[in-house]
């Protein structure tokens, strides 16, 4: 059983041997062949163009896409993204970079934290190790996005804020509002929300079993929030001057409100209300298993033991709000990963010291040899990531990779032809900005497209359908990404 934490704590040296095993781990399943592949999938290829276009114009206040300001988030990916290829030079694994750093930073943060929080070596390194190979963690990391950010910001100013609770100290306020200030500018409102509810769960719970109402321990968070907030503000400020009241409107509400209300129509993702109950058997993959017993497991020590309480509503209150909200997707659960990592390292330890007591029979006989299995079955699942990066995912790009489409535009381009894309959707609009490293002329009407290609028999149009575009458009030449079609067309 576990035993409440002591009051206070201090750091433990990060340069112990458990640590460094668990950062050279993490680098590896991380870093590994990160960018042995091409962009992929929606995201990637949105974000992508987005800061090549901001590292082109050099424009780092407002994000823009195909040309057109694009505000649904807040730019610190896209200002690292951006920085990265300006210093590394253009490749996925420069965009890629920033995610993958902040993976890592999470996964140490949480050992470290966890030290500090007085728990065993042993459990800081497989929360750690747990969480660095939980499959919807390791995937999002090592892609373009803003989640990973979201992520470590979340996890920072939770973790710094638990333990506050225990020693309130200027290191611990200012951790805080770093996590805070990290976690709104990636993602704006949601960058709140996420550390907020569980923030209030706890202190509600916290005081409603100690049957006293403690204002301070309310007003502490609450002001170092607002410290946290300011780099938000002052981007929106310089937003403001920009593009106006409309530009801050639709960043804090149309993209922020509107997702979470299902006002805002276009940015799609809806699902119905039980969309994340059914994900829950894939979640925390592969570990699912230990984070669910664990939650069961600890239930009836929440009251005594505040630390399984506070980790424990980490996971139930963003899962309640995700739930609540309109828009929904997988990847949104990224942030609750760290509380999982923990639960399901603390209920593993629960599950060594019980095989302890066994020794007949083939339960002992796994009881006698628990390290070896569990140091097999990591490794075991450590080489199924890395043959991912090395193999599977470099594969993938036959099917789903924009650059052979962007080569044969920029091979089109190179023999005098002017290309357009028509209507063309976030995904090839930003693989064309990021691969060709120029924006393409955008039609959005037929009218548009007949007056682009009736104006010189060189031009040549990029659209997309279900079906070939009819005369008097003429089809080129067809190219398939994933499952979608593209046409070169001219008249």
């Amino acid at each position: 059983m576990l035993t409440p934490l002591a009051p206070s704590g201090y750091l433990k040296p990060m340069s112990s041997r458990a640590a460094i095993s668990l950062f050279l781990l993490a680098a590896l399943l991380f870093f590994f062949a990160l960018g042995n592949h091409q962009l992929q999938g929606s995201t990637e290829a949105r974000v992508a163009g987005i800061a090549m276009e901001m590292h082109l114009d050099d424009d780092w206040v407002t994000p823009r896409l195909f040309g057109e300001p694009f505000l649904e988030k807040p730019p610190l990916s896209l200002w690292l993204d951006a920085g990265a290829m300006r210093v590394f030079g253009v490749s996925p694994w420069a965009v890629r970079l920033a995610s993958a750093v902040a993976g890592l930073l999470s996964v140490m943060l949480l050992y470290g934290m966890l030290r500090r929080f007085e728990r065993p070596k042993a459990i800081a390194w497989t929360a750690g190790i747990l969480l660095a190979t939980m499959a919807s963690y390791w995937s999002n990391v090592r892609g373009v996005g803003e989640d990973a950010l979201l992520a470590l910001g979340v996890t920072t100013a939770l973790l710094a804020f638990f333990q506050a609770q225990r020693a309130s100290t200027f290191g611990n306020s200012l951790l805080f509002a770093v996590g805070i200030a990290i976690a709104t500018l990636s993602k704006g409102v949601l960058g709140l929300a996420m550390p907020g509810v569980v923030i209030f769960a706890y202190l509600l719970a916290d005081n409603l079993m100690d049957k006293r109402f403690k204002l301070t321990d309310w007003l502490r968070p609450g002001l170092l929030t607002l410290v946290g907030l300011i780099p938000l503000l002052i981007w929106l400020a310089v937003l403001y001057q920009h593009g106006g009241a409309q530009a801050v409107r639709e960043v804090l509400l149309t993209n922020s409100l509107g997702r979470f209300s299902g006002s805002f129509v276009e940015a799609g993702h809806y699902e119905p209300f039980y969309y994340y109950i059914a994900k829950l058997p894939e979640a925390f993959l592969p570990w699912n298993i230990l984070v669910y017993l664990g939650l069961w497991h600890f239930r009836k020590q929440l009251k005594a033991n505040r630390y399984l309480l506070f980790f424990s509503l980490w996971i139930v209150a963003q899962f309640i709000m995700l739930t609540l909200a309109s828009s929904k997707r997988t990847v949104y659960l990224m942030s609750m990963t760290p509380a999982a990592a923990v639960i399901a390292a603390e209920y593993a330890g629960v599950l060594f010291e019980r095989l302890k007591e066994r020794n007949s029979g083939f339960v002992g006989w796994i009881a006698r040899h628990r390290q070896t299995i569990a140091v097999g079955l990591l490794t075991v699942v450590i080489a199924c990531y890395l043959g991912a990066a090395q193999w599977a995912l470099p594969n993938a790009d036959k099917e789903l990779s924009f650059l052979p489409l962007t080569e044969h535009i920029q091979s089109l381009q190179a023999s005098g032809h002017q290309v357009a894309l028509f209507q063309a959707n976030e995904r090839v609009g930003g693989a064309s900005v990021f691969y060709t490293q120029s924006v393409l002329k955008g039609l959005d009407t037929d009218a548009q497209l007949k007056d682009f290609l009736s104006a010189s028999p060189s031009n040549i149009a990029v659209m997309s359908g279900d079906s070939e575009p009819a005369a008097p458009l003429k089809v080129l030449k067809t190219m398939m990404v994933g499952r979608q079609a593209y046409y070169f067309v001219g008249y």
